[in-house]
C-alpha cells in the first residue's frame, strides 16, 4: 500500500473569506518526482486546469515551473481576493498508485471545522469536485453528518450550493473538476452541446473557464 500524504499545510489567514476544498495532490508531490510544468503548491500539477482557468480569467501571467516565484505568484492572487486553500484529507493509503479520489483508503481527514471556527470570516467553501464517493463534498458531509450539523441545498443548477450554519450561515459551492477525468462528464452534459453547437471550437477547458469566471468574480 501506498502512503499519500498532504505535501502542503493549509493556506490560511486571518482575513481569508473562501476557501477553495479538495482533496490531495497527485502522488509524485509526496515522492517529490515533479513534472517541469509542475507548481510545487496546491492545484500545481500541470494536469490541473484551476490556475490555468483562474490565469485566463484574470490574466495573470503565471509561471508554470518548480520556481519559488510561482509559488509567490499565486499565493499573492489568493491573498488579493481573501481566498485560502484548504484541502479536506490529510493522508490515506492507495493500493493503486495515482490520483484518483475513489482509490483512497483508511482516509485521515483534516480538522476543516476546526480551521473554520478558527477563521471567522471564512464565509464561502468551494469545492473542487461534484458529490462523488470521496470527493471532497462527500467527505465534507460526513463531517457534518458525524456533527449533527444540517446541510441545506440552495441551488439544483449546477454548479450546485448549500448551506450550513456555525456561528454564522457558510455557503458551499461544488465546481465541475478541474481534473481532466471531469472531461466526458462536461461532453454530455446540455450546457456544454449546446455551446458546442454555438461554437465548434468550444472545449471542456472554456466550460470550465465560463463556469469559474462566474463563480470568482462573485465572491
Amino acid at each position: 500500500m501506498f502512503f499519500h500524504y498532504h505535501p502542503y499545510k493549509p493556506f490560511l489567514y486571518n482575513d481569508t473569506k473562501t476557501i477553495i476544498v479538495g482533496t490531495l495532490p497527485p502522488p509524485r508531490f509526496c515522492t517529490k518526482e515533479y513534472k517541469e510544468e509542475d507548481v510545487l503548491f496546491c492545484y500545481g500539477s500541470k494536469d490541473n486546469l484551476l490556475w490555468k482557468a483562474l490565469d485566463e480569467i484574470y490574466s495573470l501571467n503565471l509561471l508554470y515551473d518548480n520556481s519559488q516565484e510561482a509559488i509567490e505568484q499565486r499565493k499573492e492572487f489568493l491573498m488579493e481576493k481573501k481566498i485560502g486553500i484548504c484541502d479536506i484529507v490529510e493522508s490515506c493509503y492507495r493500493e493503486k498508485i495515482d490520483a484518483s479520489d475513489l482509490g483512497m483508503k483508511d482516509i485521515e481527514l483534516r480538522d476543516i471545522l476546526g480551521f473554520l471556527n478558527r477563521y471567522k470570516e471564512i464565509k464561502t467553501i468551494i469545492f473542487t469536485g461534484s458529490l462523488s464517493k470521496n470527493s471532497p463534498e462527500y467527505l465534507f458531509r460526513q463531517v457534518l453528518k458525524q456533527n449533527n450539523i444540517t446541510y441545506l441545498k440552495i441551488s439544483e443548477e449546477t454548479p450546485k450550493k448549500h448551506m450550513f450554519t456555525l456561528d454564522r450561515d457558510i455557503t458551499t459551492i461544488s465546481l465541475t473538476s478541474p481534473s481532466n477525468a471531469a472531461n466526458r462528464f462536461i461532453g454530455s452534459t446540455q450546457e456544454f452541446k449546446k455551446m458546442k453547437k454555438i461554437n465548434s471550437n468550444y472545449s471542456t477547458f472554456d466550460f470550465r473557464v465560463n463556469q469559474y469566471k462566474n463563480i470568482f468574480n462573485n465572491l
